[in-house]
C-alpha cells in the first residue's frame, strides 16, 4: 500500500503540495482530479522520488522510502506523451524496461508478448511507431509500463492528447485493463469523464492539498466544498433557502413561478440540450439544463424549481 503522509514540496516561495495526505491499496486505482496548477504532477514526481519532500513521508508498505532511488523503488511513471522510441519497433519498446533490469532474453520476449495480449495489441510486435494510431501508442505505452510488472504505476494525463470520442473509449479499456491485472494505479488528470471512468477512488486536489476523497460514485453525487462542487459542474446557491447547497443544472426547472427568479442571458447548446445561463436579481448566475422545446427568449424573465432531492448541501 502506498501512503502519503503531510507531503509537502516547495519551489522557492511556492508551496506545490502543503501537507498532502493520501493512502493507495494494493489493487486500487485512485484519480488525483483537479485544475491546472494544483499539484498534481508534483505529487506524482514526489512519490517517484523526483522531488524531495521538504516536509513528510512517502512510504509503501509501512516503509519510508526517503533515500530509495526512483529506479529502486519498483514504480513506473507514464507521461501524457507516451515517450516511445520510433526507432524501436512495438516489442521492442515493450521491452524495453525488462532490458533495464537485466531480465534474461527468453522472459524478456515472453513477458513483452503477453503484456501486448493484455492491452489487445497480438500481432503487432513489429509495427513500426509511427504506423500507429494515437490510441494504439497510448495501449503500446501502457503494455511498457506494465511489463516489468510495477507495484505502483502512475499516470500523468496518458489520455490527455488523444481527441474527446478516443478517450472515452480508451478510459474504458484503460479500467479493464488494470481492473484484470489488479494493479496498483495513481492517476492523474483534470477531465471529470477519466477520472470516474477509470477509478475506484476520486480525490479532489486544491492549492496542493487534497480537497475531497472517496468512492467515485459518492463524490461524484456528494461534493463536499463548494470548490468542489463548482470543479465537477454543480451550481452553488443559496437561492433555495439559507443553506449553501449545491445542484447540477440537470437538477433546476424554469417553471412559472418558484422560490428563484431571474433573467435569461445566454444559451449554449449541449448535443442533446441547451444549457441556459439565469442571472439571478441577487447577482449571482445559475447555470440550467433545458430540452429545445422548453428554451426560453434570451432577456425573458423565469422562474426556478429544484427537487429537494437534488440539493446537497456543502461548506463554502
Amino acid at each position: 500500500m502506498l501512503s502519503v503522509e503531510q507531503v509537502t514540496v516547495e519551489y522557492g516561495d511556492h508551496v506545490a503540495l502543503d501537507r498532502l495526505d493520501l493512502e493507495v491499496a494494493d489493487g486500487e486505482i485512485v484519480a488525483v482530479l483537479g485544475p491546472s496548477g494544483t499539484g498534481k504532477s508534483t505529487l506524482l514526481r514526489a512519490i517517484a522520488g523526483l522531488e524531495v519532500p521538504a516536509f513528510g513521508r512517502v512510504g509503501w508498505d509501512g516503509a519510508d522510502l526517503a533515500g530509495v532511488a526512483p529506479h529502486r523503488r519498483r514504480f513506473c511513471l507514464m507521461f501524457q506523451d507516451h515517450a516511445l522510441f520510433p526507432h524501436r519497433d512495438v516489442l521492442a519498446n515493450v521491452a524495453f524496461g525488462l532490458r533495464m533490469l537485466r531480465r534474461p532474453r527468453a522472459e524478456i520476449d515472453t513477458r513483452a508478448r503477453a503484456t501486448l495480449a493484455a492491452v489487445a495489441l497480438t500481432g503487432f510486435e513489429h509495427r513500426a511507431i509511427n504506423t500507429l494510431s494515437g490510441g494504439e501508442q497510448q495501449r503500446v505505452a501502457l503494455a511498457r509500463a506494465l511489463a516489468p510488472a510495477p507495484r505502483l504505476l502512475m499516470l500523468d494525463e496518458p489520455l490527455g492528447s488523444l481527441d474527446r470520442e478516443l478517450r472515452e473509449r480508451l478510459a474504458a479499456e484503460l479500467r479493464t485493463i488494470l481492473t484484470e491485472l489488479q494493479v496498483t494505479a495513481l492517476f492523474v488528470t483534470h477531465d471529470h469523464d477519466e477520472a470516474f471512468a477509470v477509478a475506484d477512488r476520486v480525490a479532489i486536489m486544491r492549492g496542493g492539498a487534497i480537497e475531497q476523497v472517496g468512492a467515485a460514485p459518492d463524490v461524484w453525487a456528494r461534493p463536499a466544498t463548494e470548490f468542489a462542487a463548482r470543479f465537477l459542474g454543480y451550481n452553488v446557491t443559496t437561492a433555495f433557502g439559507k443553506k449553501l447547497v449545491a445542484v447540477r443544472p440537470e437538477g433546476l426547472r424554469i417553471t412559472t413561478t418558484g422560490p428563484a427568479s431571474g433573467t435569461v442571458r445566454g444559451r449554449t447548446f449541449r448535443r442533446d440540450h441547451f444549457r441556459v445561463r439565469v442571472d439571478l436579481e441577487d447577482g449571482s448566475s445559475l447555470d440550467v439544463a433545458v430540452q429545445p422545446a422548453d428554451l426560453p427568449d434570451l432577456g425573458a424573465t423565469v422562474h426556478l424549481t429544484a427537487d429537494e432531492t437534488a440539493l446537497v448541501p456543502v461548506n463554502p
